[in-house]
Parts: structure tokens; C-alpha cells; sequence
């Protein structure tokens, strides 16, 4: 399995609508060693000699021709369940470990719908070595985070459960696949564990979106009608999940947890010799002498099924998504077959971008991309996902058909085939240059995946050099691009449309718009003219140093020049081959009225896509095709900024970019249309749930309706247009100070050099007026703000508030309050979904803004059903009150700090955490001051400081709530 992209760019919506098509349920770094020379595809030594009677063939690489990556180690115990395991120090001291179990919900039957999913939560609940809860407090104490470093996923084929154990110890190892070999072999079935956790399970069903489940519901009944996966969501049904004992329940888990149907995987900072040692010891008597029951057949696509089917959801914008379908058939994971998917993935991206260049221009659809995968051993699936404007979907179609038409007819130049062929070479050179710094994590999910599918898992120089070949053999021409383009759209068609309100004939309708003739329709296409750095604006001369200051405690320099730009430096090694760039400028949220709506919501959507100079967004990704250049924009409290992940040879290049955007910024009416068209189709999503609700109204309702957090009304985002955004944004990007940060693989005189000439030459900007106000928080309420929603009538949601504070001169205070709220949040989980089941995922967070003085906040919200909003609120008053009356004890404390200052340890060993933590720093040195305390402030951390602070925070006479409930519900208290 190579690792490559498969879509040409991610877009705006259809990842709300179509990420459900394939279900799943569930629950920085420093350098590694560098890999040692390939061998031969699947043989080798053995690689664990020391483990006697143990099987080490390379078993993942039979049949298979490609090299095999030598960091991975092989073996087979004599049950026949397989491991796979490799060293990797990223981060320092984690261990990844993997456990895959070969059945998912296409193993059940029609009376066992959700029993995979089932199992998963009865596994982490109980097994032969924890009782029941007692799983999750063990890792804990490791200083795991429960939901993140602890995990599982149930997929239609498998079932993985999870774990990435930080700081890990051989005892700690140990312990932990002790653990996991009871949960596979024994976990605790019985009809009371299942009585238990069975509102839990049903809790996850509910507060699932009810709109976009049934969208992928129906398209996967379209797309693989005829097959089981038409119909097996993981997360089962009602009926059969009702239905469930103890029995029934085991005797899915003994039919298909076995050894034979068992991966173990390992990735992480220890020996592979010892991780194979350690499985070995946990899992050899793992025994089964009762027969092997082989995998059902998954059937193949039913050609006299309906081409087309439609569906009616309000919620859900206008969308078209074809599929072309054909049977998954089993391949031996060879270079050649490898490389005629890269054939086919470039003519993908190609007909994708010159759909993209059709929506930028405008026209009848908004977005639309080609994509093409393996589906969960079902299907080899083609896939076209159009977002209309409006919900003139026979207008879109006919037009992206047109697309498709042509590129199955016309041969593409050799330009637009180099241009995708560019993009796709840096990809996978960057994977080669930074393939040092790849997570452990990634590496253990990666070959996980391979298993699903079937294939191996390559090396990035593998992978690189296979589409290196690929490129000297020729096969990356016209020629081959156009026949691969019709032979992607061979297959049986099927398709699905949302008409949003129901039409009785869309189906036919859609049936009948599928067999038009497009031939002809598409146009002339655009043909993008050369474009290099010499055509952006020029930026001056040089600017010149006005002083240097070394940051002794981070080994950074802050460098400030002559025209007012400061620039924070951190060259390390820590990310080879990454640089990353952040650029600060104004003064953000602060600097936005708060007293009346403005265009700021669409900064994100139209800003970067406006251009720069004369130069449109299609010139800016010719500027920047093959080179590891990009630019995005966002708004923190304090202030705008601009951002980058680049490499050592385009960080220069990078800058002159951003620099150039902000002196030189140019204003296409088109993004900004664009922009309104994509936000007036989000709209729809609002009221189909709680979550749609709250993701609407949470943020301006927690700071008492200040609209510069709000969701602008229709009303606001109609009357979008690019007069009055290039009013808004104009002098924004023209004033307020600049600060460059710069940290990753670069050298310090160079990096220097590289601001002179971009940031440093801009001349010096006026300063930014505030024209903010401070930001409220509402006022205490004794009746929770209703609002409704019209989605499923048992979903419901509760939210319940207290004020805290802002700024750097208390940071300790916020550092203590984010203790509270992991304590806090652990009470509520056990509480609400461990022994109610009132709430699958309830969340304690606590914000506290650095750039403002004021607008923190500790926030609790659940997803209940309806009927348990007052339970949620009286629940949630309970535990407040009693970190009020009662300090924390020593061990509860103990399993929140020592999560919490793991993740510290690992974030911190990535340019990223700091690039967060020292933002604005060459204005306010105090946060760098602050930034040297952030691990010996949790240290110190005591249950007295807690108790006092939520004695001084948790105050009832404060608190807000906010219940969400469906539309004809009557409030609840």
C-alpha cells in the first residue's frame, strides 16, 4: 500500500454530507533512526531470532513484489495469530500498540446488526484481568488520555482497538498487553455487563446526526445495492441491539475472535526484539480447538439494481454523488499494480482541478471532485460528489458530466499532465525528506489499514521510487491519462440526489440526466499560462536589522527590524525537512466591531482565494505547483494571521508570498460570491440537530451575542458582496504589527536573509485601533436558553456555563482551571454515560483567551435525550458543588496530571506547541515567561489550589445553561 493523496483538493462542504458514506464507530516529534537498506520483497532473515518456535517470515509481503520495509518486523505464533512490530522514537518514549480483529459489521448476521460495535465497548468495559471501569483508570495511571490515547474503531471488515502508551516502561508494556489479550480472549459478556452498557451503545446511536446518517445510509444502499455493506452500518439498529444477551453477544465474539483473525501492532520507542518477547508471553496460550469459521462473502454489485435513487433531506444541501461500481477483486500488491492506481489517482486529480477552475469561475455547481478507492473489500468505487448552486442539480450535472465527457474524449497536454505529476512528486519526496519525523501512531494506523485492504505497507523511499519508475517507463502521458480516464468511469453507474424537499421524480428525473448526451457541452479549456515568482509584485529593498536577542531558555532569537517587523526564530532538527511559518499581523478579534455584523466570517472562504497583485488563484497554484508552498489564513483573539507548513528549499519563497499577499493583496469578485453561495448552503444544517444548533449559536451566546463570534444571519450572508469585503479587509491586512515566526529545519543567517527580503522590505505599517469591545459573559440564569431543533425527537443537548478570566498575568490560574475541567469532565463521563447512559460523550473544557483580559470560560455540554436535560444540569451542579466542598483525592488527581503532562512531553517535542504557546511573544516577552512554567504549574498543582479555584470560579450564582431540544418538545428546566 503506497501512501499518496486521492483527491485533488478537500472541499468546503461535502465532507459534512459524504463522510458518512463508509461507517466507522468507536470510540512533534524528534528524529528517529534512519532505515537501513531495503531488501528483496518479503525475504529476509528472520528478523526475531531470539523467539524459539516463533514463525518470522515477512508474512504481510506474500505474493507481493515490492521492497519491504526492513523496519518492520515480522511473526506468527503457533495459534496462529500474527504481530507486527518496528522501533520509532516520535515521539520520545510512546509506544503505539494495535490490536486488529479480522470481523467487523459485514461479519454479522441480519439478527447480530451492531454486535462488532457492540463488542468493542464491552471489551474496554471488563475483562479477565480488570473489572468492570477499571481499564480505562489503569491507563490512566500510565498517562494515557482516555478517547485519545485509548481507543477503539469498529468498520464494516474490522475491528482495532487502541492504545498509545506515552513514557512507556517494559512493566507498563507488559501490563498493558496483559490487559489487551484478556480483552480479546475474555472480555466480561454476560447479560448484566450487557444490561449495562447497552444504554451506552444506544446513546452513541442516538446522538449520531440524524440527516447525514440517513444520507449515507442511502447511498450506500444505492452505490452497493445487491451487497451486505447496502445495509450494515456498524452502529446496528435499534431492534437487534434491544434484543441483545450475554449469549447472543459471546457468541458472535467466539465465532470471531480467534487467534487466526488477530494483528498485533507495534510501533514505538523501544527494541522490537522486547515487543515481540512480550506478545509472545501474552498471547501464546491464547487457544481455540473448536473449528475456523471463514469470513463471509462481502457479494459483488447487483447490475439490475436502480441506477438512481433520491432522497428528501431539508437539512442536507442540494448534493449529486455518483458512483461507478465494480467488484473488489483480491490483487497482489505488486509495483506494477501500484503504479497503474497512480495512473489512474492523476487522472482523477486532473479532471477534479478542471472542475475546480469551472466552480472558482462560477457556473451551476459550487464544488465538485472525482475520487477512486477500494470500499471495504466491496467494491472498487469511482466517485463524483457535485454541490449545485441552488438546487438546480440537473444544471450541475450536466455540466460536471461535461467535464468528465471531455476528459474521456480529449487527451489532456503534456503541461496539465507535469502539473499534476509535480504536485504529486513533492507529496511523495516530502514523505521521503520528513519520513525521520513520521509518528509511531501513523505507522501502527497505517498498517492496520493495509490489512483492511489487503496490501502491504511501503516504505516512503519505496513508494517514491515506484512513482519515479512509473514516470521513466512513460506511463504518466496524454495518452495514458486519457485512457485511464474512461477506464475509471467503466462500471455499473449508479447515482443519488438530494432534492432537499421531496420530488416525487428525481429518481427518474436523475435516471434520465445520467444517459443525456454531454458530448461537446464542456468548452474550450483554459489553458493556465507559465507563472513564477518573478511575476509577483516586487516587495523593495532589503530591509535592514535594527537588533538581536537571544531567548536563552527555548535556544530561539527574536530579530527586530528597522520597519517595525519582528521575528521569532527556532532552528532545530527536531522535524526534518519541515519549516514552519506563522505570520501575525492586527489585532484579530479585538480589532473587529463587536457593536454590528461585518464580512469577517468570510475572511477564511474569499481572502487567500482573492490573489495577489494580478495574479488569480489558478496563477497562485501554477506559482506554486511542486513545491511544498501554501497559505492560510485565521483569526485569533489578538490577532490575524497567515500560515504555512514549507520546506528548507521554499521557506524563502514562502515568505515573499505571504508578505506579498499582505502588502499586494488583489480582489476577485469570484471567491467572494463563491464564499456566500457556501455559506447559504450551510445553512440548511443548522436545526437538523443539537450539534447543528449549538455550533450555530454556542460561541456568540457564551459571550452575551457578540457578533464577531456569531454565526451571521441569511439576512448578512445574501448581502455579501466583494465591495464591501474588500472595504472590511483591506485595511486590516494594511495595519497593525507584524510578527514572524519561523521554526523548524532552516539555518539562522539564512532565515534572516529570507525575512530581509520579504517582511523586512514592506514599509512600516500604522498601528491598529481597537475598536472591540471587551467581550461579556452572559448574564446567570435560572432558566436554561431554549432553543430547537428539527431533527430526530430524541436528541436533545445541555450546556452549562461559568465565567473565568483572560490574559497572561494569571496564566497559573487558567493552568489550574484546565486541571479542574479534566477532573470535572472524567466525573461527568463516568457519571452521565458509565452508569447512566444518559450521554455517549459528554466534554468539560476550559478556554481561557491569552490575547484578552476578559471571555474565559468553563464549559460542560452532553448530548441527552430530551427527557434527561434537567438530569444533565442537576448532575452537572452536583459534581461543581462538590469540588467545591471536597478536595480531589490523591489518586483521582494522579490519573488527570499525569495524562495531562504527557500530552505536554509529547506536543512539545513538535514545532507546532510552540509555535501556539509563543505567539505574540516579541510584543509580550511575558509569554515566553509563562511558556518556561507551563510543565512545573501542573506539577505543582494541589488539591487545595483546585478547590479554591472552583470555589472562586464554579459559583452557582454565575452559572448559564443552554438546553437544545427537538422542536415539538416543550422546554425542560
Amino acid at each position: 500500500m503506497l501512501s499518496f493523496p486521492r483527491l485533488y483538493r478537500a472541499p468546503i462542504l461535502l465532507p459534512l454530507v459524504l463522510g458518512l458514506a463508509i461507517p466507522a464507530s468507536g470510540q512533534m516529534a524528534t528524529p528517529q533512526a534512519t532505515s537501513t537498506p531495503a531488501t528483496e520483497g518479503g525475504k529476509e532473515a528472520p528478523t526475531l531470532p531470539e523467539l524459539t518456535g516463533i514463525d518470522t517470515t515477512a508474512w504481510l509481503y506474500k505474493g507481493s513484489d515490492l521492497t519491504r520495509d526492513p523496519e518492520w518486523k515480522f511473526g506468527t505464533l503457533p495459534n496462529g495469530m500474527r504481530f507486527a512490530v518496528r522501533k520509532n522514537g516520535v515521539p520520545p518514549g510512546q509506544v503505539s500498540v494495535r490490536v486488529r480483529i479480522d470481523a467487523g459489521s459485514l461479519n454479522e448476521t441480519d439478527s447480530e446488526r451492531g454486535f462488532a460495535h457492540f463488542i468493542e465497548h464491552l471489551t474496554f468495559r471488563g475483562s479477565e484481568y480488570v473489572p468492570d471501569g477499571e481499564a480505562k483508570r489503569v491507563w490512566q495511571r500510565f498517562g494515557a488520555t482516555f478517547g485519545s490515547d485509548t481507543n477503539a474503531q469498529t468498520t464494516p471488515t474490522s475491528t482495532t482497538f487502541k492504545l498509545d502508551l506515552p513514557s512507556a516502561t517494559e512493566t507498563g508494556l507488559d501490563e498493558s498487553l496483559k490487559i489487551m489479550s484478556g480483552m480479546m480472549e475474555k472480555p466480561t459478556i454476560t447479560d448484566a455487563s450487557v444490561t449495562a452498557e447497552r444504554p451506552v451503545v444506544l446513546a452513541e446511536q442516538r446522538e449520531q446526526p440524524g440527516p447525514q446518517v440517513r444520507f449515507g445510509d442511502a447511498i450506500r444502499a444505492t452505490f452497493f445495492a445487491g451487497q451486505p455493506l447496502a445495509d450494515r452500518s456498524p452502529i446496528g439498529n435499534i431492534k437487534t441491539l434491544e434484543a441483545a444477551t450475554g449469549a447472543t453477544v459471546k457468541a458472535f465474539h467466539d465465532r470471531w475472535y480467534r487467534p487466526e483473525n488477530t494483528v498485533v501492532i507495534i510501533s514505538g520507542d523501544m527494541d522490537p526484539a522486547l515487543f515481540g518477547r512480550l506478545i509472545v508471553k501474552n498471547f501464546a496460550d491464547w487457544k481455540r480447538t473448536d473449528p475456523f469459521t471463514p469470513a463471509p462473502s462481502f457479494g459483488k454489485p447487483d447490475p439490475k439494481a436502480p441506477a438512481a435513487a433520491s432522497i428528501a433531506e431539508p437539512a442536507i444541501p442540494a448534493v449529486v454523488t455518483l458512483g461507478v461500481v465494480r467488484p473488489w477483486e483480491y490483487k497482489d500488491d505488486t509495483a506494477i499494480m501500484n503504479q497503474k492506481r497512480l495512473v489512474d489517482v492523476l487522472a482523477t486529480r486532473l479532471i477534479s482541478r478542471r472542475l475546480e477552475t469551472r466552480a472558482r469561475a462560477g457556473g451551476s455547481f459550487l464544488q465538485a471532485g472525482v475520487s477512486i478507492d477500494d470500499v471495504s473489500r466491496s467494491a472498487n468505487l469511482t466517485s463524483v460528489n457535485i454541490v449545485p448552486i441552488g438546487t438546480d442539480w440537473e444544471a450541475a450535472l450536466k455540466d460536471v458530466r461535461a467535464v468528465i465527457a471531455d476528459a474521456q474524449t480529449n487527451a489532456p497536454s503534456q503541461a496539465e499532465v507535469d502539473r499534476e505529476y509535480a504536485d504529486f512528486d513533492t507529496i511523495m519526496r516530502t514523505s521521503v525528506e520528513t519520513a525521520k519525523v513520521e509518528a509511531g501512531s501513523k505507522q501502527a494506523d497505517d498498517m492496520a489499514s493495509a490489512l483492511d485492504i489487503r496490501e502491504t505497507v511501503a516504505g516512503p523511499e519505496t513508494s517514491y521510487k515506484i512513482l519515479q519508475d512509473a514516470k521513466a517507463k512513460g506511463m504518466f502521458t496524454p495518452a495514458t491519462l486519457l485512457a485511464s480516464s474512461k477506464a475509471i468511469f467503466e462500471g455499473i453507474t449508479r447515482a443519488l440526489v438530494n432534492t432537499q424537499t421531496p420530488d416525487a421524480g428525481a429518481a427518474t428525473k436523475l435516471a434520465t440526466a445520467l444517459k443525456a448526451d454531454v458530448s461537446g457541452l464542456a468548452g474550450k479549456r483554459r489553458a493556465q499560462a507559465a507563472v513564477d515568482f518573478s511575476k509577483l509584485p516586487s516587495l523593495g529593498r532589503p530591509g535592514v536589522v535594527a537588533s538581536r536577542e537571544k531567548i536563552a531558555a527555548f535556544d530561539m532569537e527574536q530579530v527586530n527590524f528597522a520597519n517595525g517587523t519582528r521575528v521569532l526564530l527556532f532552528p532545530n532538527s527536531g522535524e526534518t525537512g519541515r519549516v514552519y511559518v506563522r505570520v501575525r499581523f492586527g489585532g484579530g478579534y479585538t480589532a473587529i466591531p463587536s457593536n454590528r455584523p461585518t464580512p469577517a466570517w468570510a475572511g477564511d472562504l474569499a481572502l487567500v482565494a482573492g490573489g495577489i497583485g494580478k495574479l488569480d488563484q489558478g496563477d497562485l497554484d501554477q506559482l506554486t505547483a511542486g513545491r511544498r508552498i501554501g497559505l492560510d489564513f485565521g483569526i485569533d483573539d489578538d490577532a490575524f494571521t497567515l500560515n504555512a507548513i514549507t520546506s528548507p528549499a521554499d521557506y524563502a519563497d514562502q515568505l515573499r508570498l505571504m508578505a506579498a499577499k499582505l502588502t499586494f493583496p488583489a480582489w476577485d469578485p469570484a471567491p467572494v460570491a463563491r464564499a456566500r453561495v457556501a455559506a447559504l448552503a450551510g445553512f440548511a444544517g443548522y436545526d437538523s440537530s443539537p450539534d447543528g444548533v449549538l455550533s450555530r449559536d454556542l460561541e456568540a451566546l457564551l459571550r452575551a451575542g457578540d457578533p464577531r463570534w456569531g454565526t451571521p444571519s441569511k439576512a448578512t450572508v445574501e448581502a455579501l458582496n466583494a465591495k464591501d469585503f474588500r472595504a472590511f479587509w483591506e485595511p486590516i491586512l494594511k495595519t497593525g504589527p507584524i510578527e514572524v515566526s519561523i521554526f523548524g529545519d532552516v539555518k539562522t543567517e539564512d532565515a534572516i536573509a529570507a525575512v530581509a527580503k520579504s517582511f523586512g522590505a514592506m514599509t512600516p505599517r500604522t498601528a491598529v485601533s481597537t475598536v472591540g469591545a471587551p467581550v461579556s459573559f452572559p448574564a446567570h440564569n435560572t432558566t436554561p436558553v431554549m432553543r430547537a431543533h428539527t431533527g430526530p425527537e430524541n436528541q436533545a443537548a445541555a450546556v452549562i456555563a461559568w465565567p473565568t478570566g483572560g490574559g497572561i498575568d494569571n496564566i497559573v490560574e487558567a493552568r489550574r482551571l484546565d486541571v479542574l475541567a479534566q477532573v470535572f469532565s472524567d466525573r461527568l463521563f463516568e457519571r452521565l454515560r458509565q452508569a447512566a447512559g444518559a450521554s455517549y460523550s459528554p466534554n468539560v473544557s476550559s478556554q481561557w483567551p491569552v490575547g484578552m483580559t476578559t471571555g474565559g470560560r468553563m464549559v460542560a455540554i452532553g448530548q441527552v435525550a430530551p427527557d434527561k436535560v434537567s438530569f444533565f444540569f442537576q448532575i452537572a451542579r452536583q459534581i461543581a458543588a462538590e469540588l467545591v466542598s471536597t478536595p480531589i483525592a490523591a489518586d483521582e488527581l494522579d490519573r488527570i496530571k499525569k495524562p495531562m503532562g504527557q500530552y505536554i512531553l509529547r506536543a512539545s517535542t513538535g514545532n507546532q506547541f510552540w509555535l501556539q504557546q509563543l505567539g505574540g511573544a516579541t510584543f509580550d516577552p511575558r509569554r515566553i515567561a509563562a511558556t518556561q512554567r507551563i510543565a512545573s504549574d501542573l506539577v505543582a498543582t494541589t488539591p487545595v489550589e483546585l478547590q479554591a479555584t472552583a470555589a472562586k470560579y464554579l459559583r452557582p450564582e454565575k452559572d448559564w445553561t443552554m438546553a437544545v431540544v427537538p422542536a415539538a418538545t416543550p422546554a425542560k428546566k
